[in-house]
């Protein structure tokens, strides 16, 4: 079964849910996108991705990339789709009309990349870092590179990489050995290694766009002294730069993208930004990139719910304990959607989806703000709230990914761990999005650590009460949804003071704080969709149930962690 995108869940969560329509019509650059066209844009998104791109998946995984002497050829079909892509102006969604986009707000580039996800993981990650190359360059590039390359990757006409990854640094980027030589007509001879670089070679595009983060020689060791450097397959005369791809990655998964290890000889390449700055210019692309790896957690558990659930529709056995049918009703009670266990499994599965997609959508409406508000307190509150829930959406949504796409094959039995039905190809590709992007515990220690801890809990505390304002407190499960807010709050102080005695206590509890977050961030979106849906029956019901009963609990188990492990720590002297 392919994947199908549900554009009137989306339309409910970001019109209804999140009233996303009125937010984006106050910013100036927006002021003409109507509930209308967003219905119309999610109408053709999910003609697009369901019709074009779903149906290349099995095969894509099957067939794979295929590496032949530098040259790397994609998967059947994957060419003409990525060119279809493009011709229908998909990557240029969100990017700036002076540059060849239609300056469409970011809330509507997630549902299609999180869509994209779910119905293609392989071929997504080709098109995946155009968005984060693209306002990197636009940000940080000088006129001849924004002139140059911006309208390209706008398009989608030219591919783009983030080279980050040497064999022996990953998260600890500091250690990056590649050279960067400057030249006299003001170039960059990039020479070195890197690793893990997604799409550095294929056949989608004439050219790649490699940003590469490298060292210059005069520079310092350590984080401070990298530069930013990009680095074209093909130079501006024409010629064939001196980039190539030594081999691809045989993978676990993502058999349809080519993990690719490229290697710089003497390549030429121009700065981005200034030298000795380039982790500042290439957060611009990580934290971006940070937001749609979190819908690609979502867009997969969606993906293997959609499995799970048709499947168990279909599958009978046994007659589950439940009350015969009526006369006149169907008797369904041998189906296995019927039996609790089974319930159990897809309606927590789908509370985990529906409400990391109104975070995820609320976050990219805050990227929206802070981008285009004119207000300064506004853009200030909007990248504090990014800056924030970025990490937790980006660590809890891949880790449901991936378990939740377990519990989703468990619905299958035997028949899931066999290939035929595909809940398998899920599992495999979503183990990776709680690696890359920063793995996982980096996201909680920089939650935490960097980010709550340095002002005792004051800046997440000011996000937490902007959520509260949003409820009412006379409905039991916001008050409820409030009250956990004022526990989370409190911990941040409590990790604080308990870190004076043991510095090593946040980075121990650091996953089990960023699991409280996104309990209490859950909460905070299932109370405002049952005000919207009222879940007394109908589509919101089970999985709001679900939520409440069989999710929320571990809150106050991740918090009793917590405030044990500080509770433990003996008072300074």
């Amino acid at each position: 079964m392919n994947y199908q995108p549900n554009p009137e869940d989306i339309r409910f969560l970001q019109q209804q849910v999140l009233q996303a329509g009125a937010s984006l019509r106050a910013l100036p650059a927006f002021a003409e996108v109507d509930d209308a066209l967003q219905t119309q844009l999610l109408e053709e998104t999910g003609r697009f991705v369901g019709e074009v791109i779903a149906p290349l998946n099995r095969s894509g995984d099957e067939t794979g990339a295929h590496w032949d002497n530098g040259e790397v050829r994609m998967p059947p079909g994957f060419k003409e789709a990525y060119q279809a892509f493009v011709d229908a102006g998909w990557p240029a969604l969100s990017a700036s009309p002076e540059d060849g986009g239609q300056g469409l707000p970011a809330a509507l580039d997630a549902v299609l990349y999180e869509w994209l996800s779910a119905a293609n993981h392989g071929f997504t990650m080709a098109p995946g870092l155009l968005h984060g190359a693209y306002e990197c360059i636009r940000h940080h590039g000088d006129e001849a590179l924004r002139s140059r390359y911006l309208a390209p990757i706008a398009s989608g006409q030219w591919l783009a990489t983030m080279c980050l990854t040497e064999s022996h640094a990953g998260s600890d980027l500091g250690l990056v050995r590649t050279r960067a030589v400057p030249q006299t007509d003001g170039s960059q001879r990039v020479s070195g290694e890197k690793i893990f670089i997604s799409g550095g070679e294929h056949d989608l595009t004439e050219n790649i766009v490699h940003l590469v983060l490298a060292r210059q020689p005069d520079a310092p060791p350590g984080p401070k002294g990298l530069s930013l450097v990009l680095v074209p397959k093909w130079l501006p005369d024409g010629t064939r730069n001196a980039v190539r791809c030594e081999r691809i990655e045989e993978k676990m998964g993502l058999h349809a993208s080519p993990t690719c290890v490229m290697r710089f000889d003497e390549a030429t390449g121009w700065l981005v930004g200034e030298a000795g700055r380039g982790l500042a210019a290439m957060f611009v692309m990580m934290n971006s990139a940070r937001l749609h790896v979190a819908l690609q957690g979502i867009g997969l558990l969606d993906a293997a719910w959609q499995k799970a659930d048709a499947y168990a529709r279909e599958r009978r056995q046994m007659r589950a304990p439940v009350r015969p049918a009526s006369r006149g009703e169907q008797d369904t009670a041998d189906l296995i959607a019927e039996h609790p266990a089974v319930r159990r499994i897809l309606d927590t599965q789908r509370a985990w989806v529906d409400g990391a997609r109104l975070l995820a959508y609320r976050t990219a409406v805050q990227l929206d703000v802070a981008r285009h508000a004119t207000d300064a307190r506004q853009r200030e509150a909007a990248e504090r709230w990014c800056s924030f829930v970025t990490p937790v959406l980006k660590a809890a949504c891949t880790h449901q990914a991936f378990h939740g796409a377990s519990e989703c094959l468990q619905v299958f039995g035997g028949h899931g761990y066999v290939r035929e039905w595909g809940i398998e190809q899920v599992l495999r590709d979503a183990r990776v999005t709680m690696i890359y992007e920063g793995t996982n515990e980096i996201q909680a220690i920089d939650l935490l650590v960097r980010k709550v801890l340095p002002d005792a809990g004051a800046g997440f505390a000011a996000c937490l009460l902007e959520l509260r304002d949003e409820l009412d407190a006379s409905r039991e499960n916001e008050a409820d949804a409030q009250r956990r807010m004022a526990q989370l709050r409190y911990l941040g102080t409590s990790i604080a003071l308990a870190a004076k005695s043991d510095p090593r206590l946040p980075y121990e509890v650091a996953d089990d704080y960023l699991r409280v977050a996104m309990l209490t961030l859950m909460a905070w979106a299932w109370a405002r969709i049952e005000r919207a849906a009222p879940t007394e029956s109908g589509r919101w019901a089970a999985p709001a149930a679900a939520f409440r009963r069989w999710l929320l609990p571990e809150f106050d188990m991740r918090l009793g962690l917590v405030k044990r492990a500080c509770e433990g720590v003996s008072p300074a002297r």
